[in-house]
């Protein structure tokens, strides 16, 4: 009989908020995060807003000891952060540095998609270039890796169990906590801090710029920018942040009398093979609807059992298609179709860190009975017009809920979901 998985804590630093009460709060609010960035104008970009987090650089500078914030670039200083928080919020010790203990049956997944990218950009390339290899510091490495944030959490917390890295571009945090989920399943480990993570860097962003995926169209009004599901839609903002999962087999937690915040009740993942549409930055259609199926069935829960989703909706043209698998995989029609909402209205898009903020956005939303408002879709693109009333533009209280799916996909053609169910006693 295979464990069951829970939710015993959760950590965030967003665009719209740093800290998990916070961040319930701008959700409940639909507070935005996206800004107006000088730099990027400066720069010449197209796009001229993004999500960053506030206030990040001084809460790290705050929490941790000066050698090692000296160690981190902004990707670690946001993993980090988050995952202190998630563990804190589990009720489990902080780990003193100097205690020779090892936590055999903790580990972690913290995913990335871009990595170390400011660190190379700022200072690999430029210090390598010019001749002074010498002024890099012994810590470079460590930055510049993309396995460098797990890493960091693991000597943190003492972590014994599996510490790794995954990044799948877009759905990393999502699948993150999928093989969080599996591990624990299996036996294999007792805790797992499970998320994403993404640096702030405009040499992050400028590929995307340069794709004219980013969107241009409200570089004057940059509360507005972010509009996934909206016929005016006019592409992706660019974020950053962390999100993380404390993942725990529930008999742990009974043991311990942790707070149990939400089940997992089921993932899966998988790969479009670049057929059938499918391509390196388009899903093949046959991909996600089978994705979300073969969550379902590893949850166990019918399709008219799912209450809400929190989708991957970037503000691209790819959404359209995203709502039509969600109601062909869910066998659901635009009068039975449940709630939808999209984080990324209120944040941007966090690129490897966007699976973890959103799968922290739905686990509160399980826990507290609220699906957020979707901010900037009030045009709904005609394909999504017939769900419209499913799509909350103000916050929905939905007492109800019990399940909600969360699903994330991303270049590569690779597909990720995750179930999150209502924790009752």
């Amino acid at each position: 009989m295979r464990r069951r998985v829970v939710v015993t804590g959760i950590g965030v630093v967003a665009p719209n908020a740093i800290g998990v009460p916070a961040f319930e709060r701008a959700l409940r609010d639909a507070r935005s995060g996206v800004r107006a960035v000088a730099r990027l104008r400066e720069l010449g970009f197209g796009c001229h807003v993004a999500g960053v987090p506030e206030g990040a650089d001084d809460d790290a500078r705050r929490t941790f000891d000066a050698d090692e914030v000296a160690a981190m670039n902004s990707n670690h200083r946001f993993a980090c952060l988050a995952a202190l928080e998630a563990w804190t919020d589990a009720r489990l010790p902080r780990v003193e540095r100097g205690d020779d203990a090892v936590d055999w049956d903790t580990g972690a997944v913290l995913g990335t998609g871009i990595g170390g990218m400011d660190t190379i950009a700022e200072r690999v390339v430029p210090l390598t270039d010019t001749g002074k290899v010498r002024r890099l510091g012994s810590t470079v490495v460590e930055q510049v890796m993309a396995s460098g944030i797990s890493a960091r959490v693991a000597g943190l917390f003492a972590l014994g169990n599996q510490v790794t890295t995954n990044s799948s571009a877009c759905c990393t945090g999502t699948e993150a906590v999928v093989q969080g989920l599996e591990r624990i399943r299996s036996g294999r480990a007792t805790r797992m801090l499970c998320g994403g993570s993404e640096g702030a860097s405009h040499h992050i962003w400028a590929g995307f710029d340069a794709m004219r995926v980013l969107t241009r169209a409200s570089n004057d009004a940059p509360e507005r920018a972010s509009r996934p599901m909206s016929a005016s839609a006019a592409g992706f903002v660019p974020a950053a942040g962390a999100g993380v999962l404390l993942l725990e087999s529930l008999e742990s937690a009974l043991e311990r009398g942790a707070p149990i915040r939400a089940e997992v009740l089921g993932g899966a993942v998988n790969c479009g093979g670049h057929r059938r549409g499918g391509s390196m930055t388009a899903p093949n259609r046959d991909g996600v609807r089978r994705c979300i199926r073969a969550a379902l069935a590893d949850a166990e829960v019918m399709p008219d059992a799912v209450d809400a989703i929190n989708g991957h909706l970037t503000a691209t043209a790819a959404d359209a298609a995203e709502v039509g698998s969600w109601a062909a995989a869910l066998e659901r029609p635009p009068a039975a179709f449940p709630a939808i909402t999209a984080t990324k209205s209120l944040i941007g898009h966090a690129l490897g860190a966007a699976g973890g903020i959103e799968s922290v956005a739905s686990v509160l939303m399980v826990e507290r009975g609220f699906v957020h408002p979707s901010r900037n879709c009030e045009d709904p693109h005609p394909e999504i017009a017939p769900f419209a009333a499913a799509i909350p533009h103000a916050l929905r209280p939905l007492p109800e809920l019990r399940v909600l799916a969360k699903a994330s996909f991303g270049f590569g053609d690779v597909n990720a979901c995750v179930l999150f169910g209502k924790w009752t006693p």
